[in-house]
């Protein structure tokens, strides 16, 4: 995922279907500059973790 649609997905209202390893996350915050994201997992929002942004997918809601 790039830069600029991970601080989309992080900053709009709506909630994203963004994976990481194949588990539904969270995206909280966006580090431009490291190009890492600030996650967790849906189902453990007390483990947060810092990943690079490559790691993140999006999946097509309209395709479920």
């Amino acid at each position: 995922m790039n830069v600029q649609r991970a601080q989309e997905i992080a900053s709009s209202p709506i909630m994203a279907n963004v994976l990481c390893d194949g588990q539904p996350i969270y995206i909280q915050h966006v580090n431009e500059q490291s190009e890492t994201a600030r996650i967790y997992a849906l189902n453990h929002p007390e483990e947060e973790r810092e990943v690079p942004l490559y790691t993140l997918t999006e999946r097509d809601q309209t395709l479920e």
